[in-house]
């Protein structure tokens, strides 16, 4: 019956247009971290597309909890509103933050794994962005938006086992013979495992606001 009353009321739809502006964002933050774990020349100009893109999500961030404090009835809870928009931003803080290792270090050579995990991003990053505009309308679209979710969360098990084998892989060819070497690949591997983590945030978010919703 709530529910009902509330489909009758204003409210601020401005969110969703925010919501799909971030997740945009975030397949291209995605996909440029991808290209750059290619290595090569190309490593500088990723390392900036990323920057920039997560400046622009920062903003985007701002506008939704802005809207938040100003808007007398938002689409559904405040508090699900920050959450997502937040560990929306969160991912890619993340991979600005794996960003920052890189040109700390200098690498412009990565490991075949870490490759991977650059593929698996993008299709975490992909998921999320599908996800998102179907929020709008929630109780149509909660079946989709659960298998979405089920989908980040069977792509971030596979980031996991891919950490695992390179760390592996890593420390049998490195370990002992180049030790910085094997610490440097060993927190890149951590940072891009948490790039999904993040995603998997998101994918808990949005499952949390469809339970409470539907």
């Amino acid at each position: 019956m709530m529910s009902f009353f509330r489909a009758l009321l204003p409210r601020e739809d401005r969110f969703f247009d925010l919501f799909e502006a971030h997740s945009k964002l975030l397949v291209e933050g995605a996909e440029a971290l991808e290209r750059l774990l290619a290595g090569g020349e190309g490593v500088e100009a990723e390392c900036q597309k990323i920057k920039d893109l997560e400046n622009k999500a920062d903003a985007i961030t701002r506008d939704v909890l802005l809207a938040v404090r100003r808007s007398f009835i938002t689409p559904f809870d405040r508090g699900d509103i920050k959450d997502l928009i937040q560990s929306m931003d969160d991912a890619i803080d993340m991979m600005h933050k794996t960003v920052k290792t890189v040109i700390l270090f200098e690498q412009r050579e990565f490991e075949p794994r870490m490759r991977e995990m650059g593929g698996i991003i993008v299709q975490a990053a992909k998921l999320t962005a599908q996800a998102v505009p179907l929020l709008e309308k929630i109780s149509p679209n909660a079946s989709r938006l659960s298998m979405i979710t089920e989908q980040v969360m069977r792509v971030e098990e596979r980031a996991d086992e891919l950490h695992d084998l390179g760390l592996k892989e890593l420390f049998q060819r490195q370990g002992r013979s180049d030790p910085m070497a094997y610490i440097i690949g060993s927190e890149l591997y951590s940072e891009l495992e948490k790039v999904v983590d993040r995603f998997e945030d998101v994918a808990n978010e949005i499952s949390g606001i469809v339970i409470e919703n539907v």
